[in-house]
C-alpha cells in the first residue's frame, strides 16, 4: 500500500512529491487499484504480516463479482431421485416419497398407503434451486425448449408436401382434360367445315338464343366490358313489400331487397305468391349445397384443396365418394359388432305403423259410454294401493273437498277426519247443519220466534200439557212400529271385551292393529262401541269410589 504524507506546509518534500507523482501515474496508468487519499492510515496501511499482494484488505473495499446464471440453465425435467424399497419415517404416507407430506401428494389416493403396505414406493423428487436474475424472472420464454417445436414444424412440412402432391395431380388431370377438349373442338370444327348447310339456320338460332337471353333475369358478366349486371326484378311482378301492407308482417330489408318470411299469413303453401327467401334457401338442392360447402371447409382443414366455387364438379365427386366410404365403414362396424357379440334378433322389430296402429281387439260402447260388446282396455295402475275403502266407507279419502273449511274428506259421508267411521247420509246432514249458513238460519228462526206475542203462564202450561200427551202417544206408537235389531249375546260379549282391550292399547299398537283388522263393522261391534263410550256430559262418568 502507498501512504501519503500529511501536508503541513505549502512546500512539499522531495520524497512526498515523488510519492504523489507515483500515485497519479498509477491512477492514470491503471497499474494499481485506485486508492482514496482520504482513507486513514490504520485502514489503508496493512500490517507487515498480512500478505494481500497490494489489494484492499477490507471486503467492502473490494469489487464484488456476481456470477451470472447461464441462459440454458433450468430445472431438470423428468429427473427423479432413488426409490426406496421400505417405508422411511417422515415420508409421505400415501406414496412413500421423502420430499413431501401426505397433504401435498399429487398421486391418486391409495386405499392403503405405502406406510402400511411397503409396496410401490414412489421415488423422491429432484428438488433444485435455480437462481434467476431480474430479467430472467420476467422472461416469458425462460425455460422453453426450442427442440419441442420441431414436431410442429414437421407436421406443417408434411401437410405442405401432401398439398403439393395433390396439387400436382390436379394439374395433370386438368391438362389431360384440356387436351381432350381441344381434340374435341378440332373434330367439331372439321365437321362444321365439311357441312355445307346450316349457316343461315345457325345464325337464326343464335339470334333467337340472344333474344331469349335478353328477357331472362340473371347475373351476367361481360368479359369485354368487364362489367357485372345485378339481379333485378321483372317490372311486371309485384314487389315483395306490396304483397302485405301490414307493418307488423314480415320484415323487408331495402338494402339487400330480401324478405325472409312469407308476407301473407293464413294461406297454404300452394296458394302463396311469394313464400319468402328462406323457402328457397331450405328447399330443393340448397341443403345439399350447404352440406357440400361444409365438406369443402372440413377437407381444407385436413389439408385437401377442395374448392366448391372454382371446381364444383370435383367437389361434388369427392363428396359422393366420401359419403359412400362412410356408409361402407358404418356397415362394416355394425356387422363386426354383431358378429362378435351377437344380438341381431333384437334389432328386428315390427314397422312403426303396426306398433302404434290398428289391432283386432274390438270394443263397442253405448251412448252413455258403457261397454256393450268386447272387453275394455285395462287401465294402468300405480305402485300405490288403489280403491281401498277403510272403516266402512264407500269412497276413498280425498274424494270430496269442503270449500268453506278448505279441507279434503270422504264423499260418502262428508267426513273431514281421515280415520273416522262412515256415517253415510246422516253424516252429510250433520255436516250441513253445522255449517255457518245453517247456524245463521237458526238465528233467524229464533229472531222470528222472539217477534211472536208474549203468552201468559197459564197458556204456556196448557200447551205443554197437550204437547206431552201427544208425545207420549207418539212414543208408544213408534216403539210398537219399530223393529229393534236382534243382537247375538255371545257376539256382543266378545265385541265388548275386544273394545275394552283396544282401548287399553297404546297409540302405535292400536294403529298396527287397525291396519291389520277388517274394514267392515258388525252391529254387535257398533253396540259395544256405544256401550263403552264415555258420556262426557254425565257428571258422574269419571267418579271413582276410593273407599
Amino acid at each position: 500500500m502507498i501512504r501519503l504524507p500529511a501536508d503541513h506546509s505549502e512546500k512539499i518534500a522531495g520524497s512526498s512529491y515523488r510519492a504523489q507523482k507515483a500515485l497519479e501515474d498509477a491512477k492514470n496508468g491503471g497499474d494499481k487499484p485506485a486508492i482514496n487519499p482520504h482513507v486513514p492510515d490504520y485502514i489503508a496501511k496493512a500490517p507487515w504480516w498480512a500478505e494481500i499482494n497490494g489489494e484492499p484488505s477490507l471486503n467492502h473495499h473490494r469489487k464484488e463479482e456476481k456470477k451470472k446464471t447461464p441462459i440454458d440453465q433450468w430445472y431438470d425435467r423428468g429427473v427423479t431421485g432413488p426409490a426406496a424399497t421400505k417405508y422411511r419415517k417422515g415420508a409421505c404416507e400415501n406414496c412413500g416419497a421423502m420430499t413431501h407430506k401426505r397433504r401435498d401428494c399429487v398421486e391418486r389416493p391409495r386405499k392403503r398407503g405405502a406406510k402400511f403396505t411397503n409396496k410401490n414406493i414412489a421415488p423422491d423428487e429432484n428438488i433444485q434451486e435455480v437462481s434467476r436474475e431480474y430479467d430472467a424472472k420476467r422472461d416469458r420464454w425462460n425455460g422453453y425448449d426450442p427442440s419441442s417445436y420441431k414436431s410442429v414444424v414437421e407436421d406443417y412440412e408434411a401437410a405442405e408436401e401432401a398439398r403439393k402432391k395433390f396439387r400436382e395431380a390436379e394439374l395433370e388431370e386438368e391438362a389431360k382434360r384440356a387436351a381432350e377438349v381441344k381434340r374435341e373442338a378440332k373434330k367439331q370444327k372439321a365437321k362444321d367445315e365439311d357441312d355445307e348447310f346450316g349457316t343461315d339456320d345457325d345464325s337464326d338460332e343464335e339470334t333467337g338464343d340472344t333474344s331469349m337471353q335478353a328477357d331472362q333475369v340473371d347475373q351476367t358478366f361481360d368479359t369485354k366490358n368487364r362489367m357485372t349486371v345485378r339481379n333485378l326484378r321483372i317490372r311486371e311482378d309485384t314487389a315483395k313489400y306490396l304483397l302485405n301492407l301490414n307493418p307488423e308482417s314480415a320484415y323487408y330489408d331495402p338494402k339487400t331487397r330480401s324478405m325472409r318470411d312469407a308476407p301473407e299469413e293464413g294461406k297454404s303453401a300452394e296458394d302463396l305468391r311469394f313464400a319468402g327467401d328462406n323457402f328457397a334457401r331450405y328447399s330443393g338442392d340448397a341443403t345439399n349445397m350447404q352440406k357440400l360447402q361444409a365438406f369443402a371447409w372440413q377437407s381444407a382443414q385436413r389439408g385437401h384443396n377442395v374448392n366448391v366455387h372454382s371446381n364444383p364438379t370435383a367437389g361434388e365427386l369427392l363428396h359422393r365418394e366420401f359419403q359412400q366410404k362412410r356408409d361402407v365403414v358404418k356397415t362394416q362396424a355394425k356387422t363386426s359388432i354383431l358378429e362378435k357379440y351377437g344380438g341381431e334378433e333384437h334389432l328386428e322389430r315390427l314397422p312403426q305403423e303396426l306398433l302404434g296402429g290398428q289391432t283386432e281387439h274390438y270394443v263397442e260402447y253405448s251412448r252413455t259410454g258403457e261397454v256393450i260388446r268386447g272387453q275394455e282396455q285395462a287401465k294402468a295402475k300405480s305402485k300405490y294401493p288403489e280403491d281401498v275403502f277403510p272403516n266402512n266407507h264407500t269412497s276413498v279419502w280425498g274424494s270430496w273437498y269442503d270449500r268453506e273449511s278448505g279441507q279434503w274428506g270422504f264423499a260418502c259421508c262428508h267426513s273431514l277426519i281421515a280415520r273416522s267411521y262412515c256415517t253415510g247420509e246422516a253424516g252429510k246432514e250433520a255436516n250441513q247443519a253445522s255449517t255457518a249458513a245453517a247456524l245463521l238460519g237458526t238465528n233467524d228462526d229464533e229472531e222470528a220466534e222472539e217477534e211472536q206475542p208474549v203468552k201468559t203462564l197459564a197458556e204456556i202450561h196448557r200447551e205443554r200439557m197437550e204437547a206431552g200427551k201427544g208425545k207420549k202417544k207418539d212414543d208408544d206408537k213408534s216403539r210398537e212400529a219399530s223393529d229393534e235389531p236382534d243382537l247375538d249375546k255371545e257376539r256382543l260379549k266378545r265385541a265388548v271385551a275386544e273394545e275394552r282391550r283396544r282401548k287399553r292399547m297404546g297409540e302405535d299398537e292400536a294403529w298396527e292393529a287397525t291396519k291389520k283388522a277388517k274394514t267392515d263393522v258388525t252391529e254387535e261391534e257398533m253396540e259395544a262401541y256405544r256401550m263403552s263410550r264415555n258420556a262426557f256430559e254425565d257428571p258422574m262418568a269419571n267418579y271413582e269410589d276410593k273407599e
